[in-house]
């Protein structure tokens, strides 16, 4: 009988000792091999080839900062979660290449060095979010900047990536969903920036009255952050040289000559890329200022022939929409001193993404001023995608338009508003024809080819694309007294909410210079909200806690006797 126990006791040792070994083996092996499992029907969890290929080609190693550490609400501790999933992903490919580490910059220090890291942050791109704490021992809410946001540092470059999206007038956890949806193309394409040995050389178009003032200086430093830089004034050159990557219109007042359009047109025809933004109308605010009336007239510019020919037309309109910004008004006096509201004004519409498009996918509210209505027209073989529309509430006056800061105190009656979804920026894509097709000698082809270096063509060699927006003051900057000229899409007087304008204009450059369209798709990553059906949640609240609560039991319970059975069974 002992030596039956004994030969007992040393099975249930070898059998611990083999168990402790097994163990011990697998958690080697999970430190230098590592795998999981997507099962979620979007493949959230799964990197995109391009994504992989990215981090699989780094020659250095790339150091993310995450500002995401502290004391937050449930929301933000999900962002910071998400954000170490996807960085512990990016490792799983870039290896020892990708280093992360999450801090919080504002730990430990005083209010004065508080406000000059904020301001060191803003000019790096990286904006506070003002957070509503509640106090300890409910004593209210205390207010709380945080910088949902992080740094990339590689060999002697750093960029910035800001983490959370404002989604305008959406549902905090969708908003919320949006931003972690975008994580991947935000450090794919921040590692992308961050490893180019050369930028891409843009344009800004002169000699049509185009602005180089401070109402542009965040489009210029904008453009001068992520590519090469230069101006081109049109009627002093023969050719806009190919060597540009893509060139940008922002705001001509001035007509254009049969000879300026030229110049674009063999530009656009041999591979160039184009982004315009035109006001129709000659509708400014400064214009408005200090006049009871302003009549808004058609500018003239002699565009409608070679944007007709690539695809669209901008109309001579301007489109009011009751889904719109809001600027200060006087509404009655107290005590002698005027009482100020802000009011909608309805031809300062708020545009929206109008498809899922990896320029307009997952992106905030565009900040107008003035904007007319385009209409999609001509060549067939023309890809052309709707961007940016007005919202469901919209209505257009025909030019010439009467404009008022009067009408800010007038309420606007939704029945005259019966128009949706208004276009107002348009991507065309394909082989464009010449819009002087048939229209030149063959001398003076010769001659432009002689000029250009470049032979004539009648239409495009290949594939090329342009983006048109019918409101130049998209990429425009308020200038305040105090601080100077602020961000594109900020209004003066609410400062402190950022539309998506930098982000649009920044999205369609990239989208027009870049070769690889890889890394912008996963911008068309989703993730999807399966929310519970609060409802249903109510009706049958007290049947599923009552499950939750019994059917664990109830497994233990059987899972006892069960064992006591087959203990008795086996001891006879």
């Amino acid at each position: 009988m002992e030596s039956t126990k004994a030969n007992k006791q040393k099975k249930y040792i070898q059998r611990a000792i083999t168990v402790v070994a097994v163990l011990i083996g697998l958690n080697v092996l999970a430190g230098y091999f590592h795998t999981r499992l997507d099962l979620t029907q979007e493949k959230r969890f799964t990197l995109s080839e391009p994504t992989k290929q990215l981090l699989r080609r780094l020659d250095g190693t790339v150091s993310v900062t995450v500002f995401l550490k502290g004391e937050y609400p449930a929301s933000f501790k999900q962002l910071a979660q998400t954000t170490r999933e996807m960085l512990e992903s990016f490792k799983e490919y870039g290896g020892p290449h990708i280093q992360f580490d999450f801090i919080n910059p504002a730990q430990g220090l005083s209010d004065s060095a508080f406000a000059v890291l904020q301001d060191s942050l803003a000019a790096k791109g990286i904006m506070a979010y003002n957070l509503q704490v509640q106090q300890e021992g409910n004593q209210g809410y205390a207010e709380k900047l945080i910088f949902p946001a992080a740094m990339l540092h590689y060999k002697d470059r750093t960029i910035s990536v800001n983490l959370l999206k404002a989604q305008g007038g959406q549902d905090p956890q969708a908003a919320l969903n949006a931003s972690e949806s975008l994580l991947e193309y935000q450090f794919a394409n921040a590692i992308r920036k961050l490893q180019q040995t050369e930028r891409p050389l843009v344009g800004y178009m002169l000699g049509n009255g185009e602005s180089l003032g401070l109402e542009v200086y965040d489009a210029l430093s904008t453009l001068q952050s992520n590519y090469r830089l230069d101006t081109i004034t049109l009627n002093l050159n023969d050719h806009i040289p190919h060597e540009f990557n893509a060139i940008v219109f922002a705001g001509p007042t001035q007509r254009f000559t049969d000879e300026d359009k030229l110049k674009i047109d063999q530009y656009v025809m041999h591979g160039g890329k184009v982004m315009w933004f035109v006001d129709a109308l000659n509708a400014h605010v400064d214009s408005i200022n200090g006049q009871d009336n302003y009549m808004a007239f058609d500018q003239g510019l002699n565009l409608d022939d070679i944007l007709f020919r690539y695809g669209v037309r901008i109309n001579s309109d301007l489109v009011e929409d009751l889904q719109c910004d809001r600027l200060p008004q006087v509404v009655g006096s107290l005590g002698g001193k005027p009482q100020m509201a802000m009011l909608p004004f309805p031809f300062f519409p708020l545009l929206q993404s109008a498809s899922t498009h990896p320029i307009v996918k997952n992106m905030d509210e565009v900040l107008t001023r003035f904007v007319s209505s385009i209409d999609t027209v001509g060549d067939a073989g023309i890809k052309k995608t709707v961007l940016l529309t007005t919202g469901q509430n919209s209505r257009k006056a025909t030019a010439p338009v009467k404009l008022s800061w009067a009408e800010l105190g007038l309420r606007p009656n939704p029945r005259n508003f019966r128009q949706q979804r208004v276009p107002a920026a348009v991507l065309l894509e394909g082989r464009f024809p010449s819009v002087f097709q048939h229209r030149l000698s063959r001398a003076e082809a010769d001659s432009f080819a002689q000029l250009s270096g470049q032979p004539f063509l009648e239409q495009a060699d290949t594939i090329n694309k342009m983006i048109v927006v019918s409101d130049a003051d998209i990429i425009a900057n308020a200038v305040s007294q105090q601080k100077g000229p602020l961000q594109m899409g900020v209004n003066l007087y609410n400062p402190d909410y950022v539309f998506a304008n930098k982000e649009f204009f920044l999205n369609g450059l990239e989208y027009l210079t870049t070769n690889d369209a890889g890394i912008m798709e996963t911008r068309n990553k989703e993730h999807v909200l399966r929310l519970l059906d609060p409802k249903k949640v109510e009706a049958e609240k007290t049947k599923w806690q009552i499950i939750c609560f019994s059917v664990p039991i109830g497994m233990v319970l059987l899972f006892a006797m069960i064992f006591q059975y087959v203990r008795q069974r086996k001891n006879g």
